[in-house]
């Protein structure tokens, strides 16, 4: 009885090990064409898993071959179309910093861009990756100016741009939310400090304004004439910017208060 456990047993380890996967098996193979051809074969299937795999073990095999860079392009090919972008970004870094010329460094840089915008967060969170895309698009532009990605890098420039102005100016506005209007009027004032074409302006203008209304209608009566003329400035400021603005109405009835006070 014991024999024939032993012989089962070798039965069913023999069984398994002959059940091999063709991509188990392709991950054994000491055939450097048979790997290479094989990840072609899961990356053009759409396996970009596998693909990734086995280009990854092909990276040393392959070194200094001609084959070298076509893998380790490929390699961040497969795990941006898997949607691993972290991994896919190092990959096109690192292809980017060993292959300066070759025909994928265009792409490699357009690739490792959509990377880098990929993993970018809402403009409530951290903004640190969107900067680091910006400085990543800035260079790509100036390096391939008649690159056909233009169009896209343009698009995600005007978007990570917003962002950063949002949270800029939301950031600003939170003092007048907290009823705070001198410090309001500080912070929304360098927001255009820092970025003049702030795609908020208008919005960063107007809470200045109220601001300064707010914080001079809530001063003590010594100090209310000086900062309601600090006021009026504000609307002159504002309404020769925006004549046509959707706070036109607000604004003016701001300033006829402020007149009304300053008459008397």
């Amino acid at each position: 009885m014991k024999y024939l456990k032993i012989a089962l047993l070798l039965f069913v380890v023999a069984a398994v090990t002959s059940c091999k996967s063709p991509f188990e098996a392709l991950l054994r193979s000491n055939d450097v064409q048979e790997k290479y051809d094989g990840a072609f074969r899961y990356f053009n299937a759409g396996k970009y898993s596998k693909a990734a795999d086995l280009f990854d073990m092909l990276l040393l095999a392959t070194r200094g071959t001609s084959q070298d860079d076509t893998v380790q392009f490929y390699l961040g090919l497969s795990n941006y179309r898997y949607g691993d972008l972290i991994i896919a970004e190092a990959n096109f870094d690192q292809f980017i910093s060993v292959f300066p010329r070759s025909p994928f460094t265009e792409e490699a840089k357009y690739l490792r861009i959509e990377c880098l915008y990929g993993s970018t967060y809402r403009w409530e969170l951290d903004q640190l990756p969107s900067y680091k895309a910006m400085a990543a698009i800035d260079v790509f532009i100036y390096e391939y100016p008649q690159s056909k990605h233009l169009r896209r890098m343009r698009d995600m420039l005007i978007d990570l741009q917003e962002r950063i102005d949002k949270k800029s100016f939301e950031a600003a506005k939170l003092y007048y939310t907290m009823e705070d209007y001198k410090a309001a009027s500080y912070a929304l004032k360098n927001v255009l400090k820092d970025n003049a074409d702030n795609q908020y302006r208008e919005d960063v203008l107007y809470y200045i304004v109220a601001a300064n209304f707010n914080y001079a209608s809530n001063s003590i009566a010594s100090r209310q004439r000086e900062r309601f003329l600090a006021l009026t400035d504000e609307y002159y400021n504002f309404i020769s910017e925006f004549p046509d603005s959707k706070y036109r109405k607000e604004v003016e009835e701001m300033f006829r208060k402020s007149q009304t006070y300053l008459k008397n």
